[in-house]
């Protein structure tokens, strides 16, 4: 039987781009690599730890722009407005020793205290914040770090309870945040927000260059 080559074959897959012979197919990021991690107001480090290992899933964040029309002549141009960032979604088991529970309520009271009917005198006093980071399954670094700033919870789901259902109890809370960085990661796991530069890196429009 003759020998077969199929060494390359990988490199085969893909779109075919001209001037290109081994084009291939990157790697995705997958959904299911990811890590949350809430910190400031909301827990410590120890609490953090508790709330990252029951997180079942969390949204990335989006933002939008508003348009500002400008009427000339015969027709009109647009520019960039203000921009709105989007609420994010975290899902968690509530465990059965109500360490989520706590945690969530404590937030919750944080914000307003239901029992003084009280509230806070500035947003340091409740608001934390929190990152998102996407990992490639190799270590514990993060590839790609979303971290969240002025973060406070508009929305806490406590779900439901079901005698016909065999899933677990979910705490779902929907956060509004007041800013949003995007951090290519550096693997670094040590340090509470990735040391990366912002991704992607800020670029002078004059000489389009990065800026440093």
């Amino acid at each position: 039987m003759a020998n077969i080559n199929t060494s390359e074959t990988k490199s085969k897959f893909g779109v075919p781009i001209t001037g290109n012979t081994g084009s291939g197919i990157l790697m995705p990021k997958l959904k299911y690599r990811f890590r949350v991690t809430m910190l400031g107001g909301f827990a410590g480090l120890t609490e953090a730890r508790t709330l990252t290992q029951n997180v079942m899933s969390a949204t990335r964040p989006k933002i939008t722009y508003e348009e500002v029309p400008l009427d000339s002549y015969n027709s009109k141009i647009y520019i960039q407005g203000k921009h709105t960032w989007d609420q994010v979604t975290v899902t968690m088991r509530d465990d059965i020793s109500n360490s989520i529970s706590k945690l969530v309520g404590g937030q919750v009271q944080r914000q307003v205290n239901h029992f003084q009917q009280s509230t806070p005198a500035a947003g340091n006093d409740y608001k934390f914040d929190m990152q998102i980071e996407i990992l490639d399954g190799t270590n514990a670094g993060a590839s790609e770090v979303w971290f969240l700033e002025g973060c406070f919870i508009t929305n806490a789901d406590y779900s439901e309870t079901d005698y016909s259902a065999n899933d677990p109890v979910t705490i779902a809370l929907q956060i509004r945040f007041d800013n949003a960085t995007h951090y290519q990661g550096d693997n670094n796991v040590n340090g509470r927000v990735s040391d990366g530069n912002p991704f992607p890196d800020e670029v002078d429009v004059n000489t389009d260059s990065p800026l440093g």
